[in-house]
């Protein structure tokens, strides 16, 4: 094996998912970093820690580049310490912080600033952080760049808190040119704000109400303007959590015509559907809306033809008591950072999809989308970054075994396939059998 004189772990599987797929491999590891994959049998050095998992399943570790951390100024629905121990019992190695729900929210160079000295010596997993565009914030997206955020996220739709409001159209332009300018990222909520204004709204307990609050002419309309602005700018942007598969068609074209949009899906839209939702179950409230089988269907439609980029958790979660059974008040998301790989897989085997599938949607392509390199594959000169998945075991999910600070979730009494059994960052285990090691996790930069 290449490099056996700094090798100082060796890990072997029967399955490997590596970029040429799965099989069965040996991989090395020099200071945190994979020295080679080789095959099954290769020598392990002498001195060399060597780990061998027989046939459960070794993956990259998963990159989530969509987490509601709230750390600092509402610790009480979140913070670093819990969402980290809850992403590495998952097998998430790294994520990205968004820009909203703390206080402040990282919309100056001071605000990432003041974020990274709360997150650092808490993070169990590496994190980075996004930059927030907001009406008032023009001047400062160029220093935040210059900081080191992975690009900027902007609501074309009120965000749920008053300290970090939606860009109109014009402001949207503005902010998209300015960015466009730098080479920046900019990631949308995109909803229509008009298309909520005139959908009916009803408060009470019925999902079906909330549903038509949130139509998919919002985000489809919302992302054909998108569309228009990259495309007159040149300026690359992502959407954000796509709910409506209608918006597909338009993405794809969009594609071909050479315009630089990605897009994301989430867990909760891949798996949970509308007409499951149990009248009150605010625990199932997102925005965009969790919406029928039918949409659903279209939606892995779009994953397996490449529409869609990548699945992200969209952890955005809250105190017990703003779920409250009133789908109009109740605060709007999902908490699954710990359940994303195991829900996905569960589904993704039954539509005949594999791990590797899940590989790619889950670790190498939010990688790819904002520059990780060193993440998101078990190849040589990647990050020893790794889960180890009993892909056949089950578990039925109680709330009280998670690590995120309030544990309500919508996958509660849910059976799910895929146990993970430890997850390894640069090399050292951090968690195994669901019991965590001292954090050790990194405070990334944009390129570093």
């Amino acid at each position: 094996m290449d490099g056996n004189g700094d090798v100082d772990l060796v890990l072997r599987s029967t399955r490997v998912v590596t970029p040429q797929g799965a099989r069965a491999a040996t991989v090395a590891v020099a200071d945190g970093t994979i020295a080679a994959v080789g095959a099954y049998d290769a020598e392990v050095p002498s001195g060399a820690r060597f780990e061998d998992f027989g046939d459960d399943v070794l993956l990259p570790g998963l990159v989530d580049t969509h987490v509601h951390v709230n750390d600092p100024g509402r610790t009480d629905w979140e913070g670093f310490w819990t969402a980290t121990r809850a992403a590495a019992a998952g097998g998430i190695t790294t994520l990205l912080d968004m820009p909203l729900n703390s206080l402040p929210p990282t919309t100056t160079a001071g605000h990432l600033e003041t974020k990274r000295d709360v997150a650092r010596g808490k993070a169990h997993i590496d994190v980075g952080f996004w930059g927030g565009a907001i009406p008032s914030n023009v001047k400062e997206l160029r220093p935040l760049h210059d900081a080191g955020v992975f690009g900027f996220k902007c609501f074309l739709s009120p965000s749920g808190v008053e300290e970090f409001p939606e860009l109109d159209q014009e402001q949207l332009a503005r902010s998209l040119a300015e960015i466009a300018g730098f080479g920046g990222l900019l990631i949308v909520h995109a909803e229509d704000p008009h298309h909520l204004a005139s959908a009916p709204q009803r408060s009470g307990p019925k999902y079906a109400d909330f549903l038509a609050s949130r139509p998919r002419d919002a985000e489809n309309t919302a992302i054909e303007s998108l569309i228009a602005h990259a495309r007159r700018l040149n300026a690359r942007v992502h959407v954000l959590h796509l709910s409506s598969s209608d918006a597909l068609p338009l993405i794809a074209a969009a594609r071909g015509e050479g315009v630089r949009i990605s897009v994301e899906s989430c867990p909760h839209f891949l798996t949970l559907t509308a007409e499951e939702v149990p009248d009150g179950a605010t625990e199932f409230k997102c925005c965009p809306p969790i919406r029928e089988a039918a949409n659903q269907d279209l939606l892995w439609q779009g994953l397996a033809d490449g529409t869609i980029d990548c699945i992200v958790s969209d952890h955005s979660p809250c105190t017990t008591d703003l779920k409250s059974p009133d789908f109009a008040s109740a605060w709007g998301g999902i908490s699954s950072l710990q359940l994303g790989l195991p829900a996905i897989w569960t589904e993704a085997r039954r539509r005949g999809h594999t791990l590797d599938d899940v590989v790619r949607w889950m670790s190498a392509a939010p990688a790819a989308l904002v520059g990780l390199h060193g993440k998101g594959a078990i190849e040589a000169g990647r990050d020893a970054d790794f889960a180890v998945l009993a892909p056949d075991e089950t578990f039925t999910v109680d709330p009280a075994a998670l690590h995120h600070r309030n544990q309500v979730t919508a996958y509660a009494g849910r059976t799910l396939h895929g146990v993970v059994r430890s997850t390894w960052l640069r090399g050292e285990r951090i968690v195994e059998n669901g019991t965590l090691a001292a954090p050790s996790g990194r405070l990334l930069e944009r390129n570093n």
